[in-house]
């Protein structure tokens, strides 16, 4: 059946991050079969357009300020109470503060349900940073429980939030991360040296680029690191590697579309350094782009690769090592390589929407909507 789906979220692109690129294919793909309402703010929106449509999916800005990496929208409650359709899906992107309390006050005083999409359980950073285990513990959780579904990407996250907040386990759904057709490319034999080696992803904190920086001054082989996306840590982490002595760094910038796809055709091996995941868009795309990709075997990255990738403990040392292993030997590359593009292929886009409008289903049944 046709519904009206709002999909709920703090950021949306052209701002930069991985949350942001889940939610937009995923209303692309369900604005094939349904009518798409994206509510967000106005964020890293460059000056575009409060309101605009394409096809079934509308996407509408909010003004908002961001305050200790949270982002405060007042018209965007007012919005949503006031002008939300009844019988909508009501679809939350949850990696921030605020906006999960604010969607069930909403859902609850209008007697509606909602879904909260768990996209990653973020560790406290910054000045308020102090504040965080006490708002998850007693705020965001009894946001999460009062949610009529919630979507995780892993069955390992699916206990974490069954353990840590008390989600029942009839009410948690797992569906992956998903990746778009432009990525997917064959597997390429490469044989250059220095290795090209890409980073992709927001610099921030939890991506902890500085330990990939590190890394990058232990190695023994020939590399050449690219680093692409941007964030409120880059002219620090700039600094970090003009201290270490690193002129085999290149700082890209955030890039989009037929750009991205270029970065990762033009790269050799994937790195991604983070201290925790939910599932890395970014590791999908390397995967489809038959890249070998190096990580930290750290939670939501380690369900993803294990059998694909390699993994390495989070700390310098061991990144480099790995590193060094996949830049010495063409073999080890041609193997990992391969064994991303045969995985890739799991994760499309529209069996991602496919498996979200089987969740829609269940929270939100004919007799109800």
């Amino acid at each position: 059946m046709r519904r009206t789906i709002l999909q709920i979220t703090p950021y949306y692109p052209p701002h930069l991050g991985g949350l942001e690129r889940v939610v937009e294919h995923l209303a692309n793909q369900l604005g094939r079969r349904h009518d798409v309402r994206v509510i967000t703010t106005a964020l890293g929106s460059d000056g575009g357009p409060r309101r605009y449509g394409a096809g079934r999916v509308t996407v509408r800005r909010h003004r908002a300020v961001e305050v200790a990496h949270t982002a405060l929208a007042p018209g965007l409650p007012v919005s949503l109470a006031l002008r939300a359709p009844r019988d909508a899906v009501l679809h939350l992107h949850c990696a921030h503060a605020l906006m999960p309390e604010m969607v069930a006050f909403i859902a609850r005083m209008r007697g509606q349900r909602f879904i909260l999409h768990f996209h990653l359980d973020v560790d406290a950073s910054g000045r308020f940073g102090g504040l965080l285990p006490a708002y998850k513990k007693h705020v965001f959780g009894r946001s999460m429980r009062s949610a009529a579904g919630v979507i995780v990407l892993t069955e390992e996250q699916g206990a974490f939030v069954r353990d840590t907040y008390g989600v029942r386990a009839d009410r948690v759904f797992v569906v992956p991360n998903g990746v778009g057709a432009g990525y997917f490319m064959p597997v390429r034999e490469t044989a250059r040296r220095p290795l090209k080696l890409l980073y992709v992803g927001r610099l921030s904190a939890q991506k902890n680029v500085a330990r990939l920086l590190e890394a990058a001054a232990l190695l023994r082989e020939p590399v050449q690191l690219r680093i692409v996306g941007d964030g409120e840590l880059r002219e620090k982490l700039e600094a970090h590697a003009a201290e270490l002595g690193l002129r085999n760094v290149e700082f890209s910038g955030g890039l989009l579309g037929e750009d991205l796809v270029r970065a990762y055709a033009d790269a050799d091996a994937f790195v991604l350094p983070s201290d925790r995941e939910g599932m890395p868009l970014v590791v999908l795309e390397a995967m489809a782009a038959a890249l070998p990709v190096i990580a930290t075997d750290v939670p939501g990255t380690a369900e993803l690769l294990r059998g694909v990738g390699l993994l390495a403990a989070p700390e310098p040392a061991a990144l480099a090592a790995a590193i060094d292993s996949v830049a010495a030997d063409p073999g080890v590359r041609l193997r990992l390589a391969r064994q991303s593009a045969a995985k890739a292929p799991d994760y499309s886009w529209e069996a991602v929407a496919a498996q979200v409008e089987q969740v829609y289903a269940q929270v939100y049944p004919e007799d109800v909507v």
